[in-house]
């Protein structure tokens, strides 16, 4: 399970005196025990994975935002910790493997054209399944439609 993971790796960490580690995961249980109260249950890995895009996704809006405040010590920090916690997603699609799906997808609903966007777009989101950032797909699909 990857909760067992991320708790073992915490251990570690801690062993290690890796500060930034500690932290990130210390935030990342407790982001993942949150989801669990708001749930009222346990967490599957797919619901695991979610809660770790999240906080990736939120890290890289972060070093934008500090990027643009000229602040490079934030913005070296929020990298590190956002790659800590990549290491916990599965690997994502290559870029010709989601243009394989999109196709399937497109030929699947007999999209036409941009008004079937929305059909494309659902019907590839269910097979990619947190492996790949939706924008990306939207993108794939935009082009392709």
């Amino acid at each position: 399970m990857l909760l067992t993971q991320i708790q073992s790796d915490l251990s570690s960490a801690l062993k290690d005196k890796d500060e930034i580690r500690v932290s990130t995961l210390r935030l990342l249980l407790s982001e993942i025990h949150n989801r669990q109260i708001e749930k009222q249950a346990d967490l599957t890995d797919e619901d695991i994975v979610a809660v770790i895009r999240h906080g990736v996704k939120q890290r890289q809006e972060a070093m934008e935002a500090y990027q643009k405040g000229g602040r490079d010590d934030l913005v070296q920090k929020e990298k590190q910790e956002a790659e800590i916690l990549s290491k916990y997603l599965p690997q994502e699609m290559t870029t010709k493997e989601l243009e394989k799906l999109v196709k399937e997808a497109i030929d699947e609903s007999q999209a036409t054209g941009p008004a079937d966007f929305g059909k494309v777009m659902g019907l590839v989101m269910n097979k990619v399944k947190g492996r790949i950032d939706g924008a990306k797909v939207a993108a794939v699909v935009k082009k392709m439609i």
